[in-house]
This record gives structure tokens, sequence and C-alpha cells, in this order.
């Protein structure tokens, strides 16, 4: 693609917007039979938005012909790489909006930013999440994966959010946490039988799922619900011995703090206590 200067254009664009010429110059055949007998039917040229540069916004006047196909006598319009066939803006454009919107940035504000509405921003971003999506669809499962379960909405109830612990990063989400909402998931899952190391909670029903659909992967429990479930059986020990002290809202938050988390006069002040209770520093974890 040959870009020219802009200086004979008409005044069409806002001013202090950068504009500039292009014209096709690539090989040329039918997108229909791919014929390379052509006839010239006149020019043709297109306006479209392209990347923002130093702050100001970007046209680009696309010049491109119209041909007949001798062979097949389809009729087309040049196509230009980077634009895809019905787009008013270059993929570079459409990407860069969706990388803003993808950073946090919400849809008014960058459509203020770019000139553009809210909507289009909303069909750029979807247009490339689908493309991911479609990319990561035919992509094997992980060797090393975590299974975990979340609220997704009130409609739909909870999700299954499969994880590539390796590369941490979201393998995929699911809808359903039982194992008859992921038995079809699971069964058309790709490389299941490579996956070598399951990490999820201690809830019986993923541990029944993963011994029935990943049977070369070894479970390991994850650390967060092992420390948690451990808590919870020194509390209910502490209960019994103490059942005063185990209400006091300041003891409880220094026994289930770690002892490198303590300051100086926090610690004095549990040891203090321990002193008291000598039984419950046996049933302190670590």
């Amino acid at each position: 693609m040959k870009q020219q200067p802009d200086s004979k254009s008409k005044n069409i664009f806002p001013r202090k917007c950068p504009k500039s010429r292009a014209r096709y110059t690539g090989p040329r055949s039918c997108p229909s039979c791919q014929g390379t007998d052509l006839r010239n039917k006149g020019v043709v040229r297109r306006k479209v938005r392209h990347v923002s540069w130093a702050a100001g916004r970007v046209w680009l006047i696309l010049e491109g012909r119209r041909w007949l196909c001798r062979d097949c006598g389809v009729q087309f319009r040049e196509r230009f790489p980077g634009l895809l066939p019905g787009q008013h803006a270059t993929e570079a454009f459409r990407f860069r909006v969706f990388q803003d919107h993808w950073d946090g940035i919400n849809c008014s504000r960058v459509g203020e930013r770019e000139g553009i509405g809210s909507a289009t921003v909303e069909r750029h971003s979807e247009h490339f999440l689908r493309r991911l999506a479609a990319e990561r669809s035919g992509a094997p499962c992980p060797q090393v994966l975590g299974i975990d379960e979340h609220f997704f909405s009130r409609k739909h109830g909870y999700a299954t959010t499969f994880c590539d612990l390796k590369n941490h990063s979201v393998y995929d989400v699911v809808l359903g946490r039982s194992e008859a909402a992921l038995e079809t998931y699971l069964q058309r899952l790709e490389g299941k039988g490579e996956v070598r190391l399951v990490c999820i909670d201690l809830a019986s029903t993923y541990r029944a799922i993963v011994h029935k659909y990943l049977p070369n992967a070894q479970i390991v429990a994850d650390r967060f619900h092992v420390i948690r479930l451990i808590n919870q059986h020194f509390l209910a020990c502490w209960r019994d011995l103490d059942p005063v002290g185990s209400k006091h809202r300041g003891l409880l938050s220094l026994m289930r703090r770690h002892r490198h988390n303590l300051r100086p006069d926090q610690l004095v002040r549990l040891q203090e206590y321990l002193g008291l209770i000598p039984a419950a520093r046996c049933h302190l974890p670590l």
C-alpha cells in the first residue's frame, strides 16, 4: 500500500485531524474464482478511521478499483490489507479500541476520546473477544489444571472455572458445578488424557469428577482450603477449652494470624494468654 500526502483533498474532515491518502498496489485476483483476468470498472475511494497519532484523530482516504472478472462475471471492489469488508475502520484502530476497553476504561470514555459511540466500542470489543474465544477453543487442556467454582448470576447460578496454573491464566469457564452440568463439556475436552496435576478444593463433587474424567491426573488439595479446614477445627477445639476467651475479638484476631505477622506487643499478649491456657498452645496451628 503506497501512501501519498493529502494536499488536494476536499475539506470533509474536522480541522486539526491528520489525514492521508493510500493506493493499493499489490496483486489483484477475483475473490470468487481467484482469477486474474480482470476488467477495470473505475476508481473507488473509501474513507476509514485509523489509529490516532499524537493525540490527533487520523483518517485514511483509500483509493482502489472496481473490477469485473471475465472468468466468472463477478464484480467486486478492491480489498485493502488490514481492512475487513464492510468496515469503516482499520483493524489496527479497532484493536486499539478493544485494548483500551479491556484495560478497564468504560465504553463512554473510550468513545469520547476516539470520537465514536459507546455502542461502536462495545461492538469492536465483542469482535475481538469472539476471535480470542475461537483461538482458545481448539487449545488442548493444560497439564497443570486448577478447578474451582464461583457464583455467576442469579439466573445461571454457579459456574466452574478451569485455570492453567502453569501459565497463570484462565483456560475456560463453564456454567454449572455438578457432574451433570459438566459432563458434556468434560467428555469432549481436548487433551484431558495429558493432564498430570489437578488442584481443587476439598469438595467431594470435584474429586469424583477428576477421578472419572481425568484418570491420569494427580489430585492436589488447594492450600487455602486446607488451612481454612485446620483453622475451623482449631477454633472448635479452642471453644471447648476456653468458651469465654474464644469469643474475645482481640484474642480471636491474634489466634488467626501467623506469628511472623504479629507485632512485638501483639506477640507478648498472645504469649501471656497461652501461658494461662497451656492446652491451647499445644493445639495452636503453625
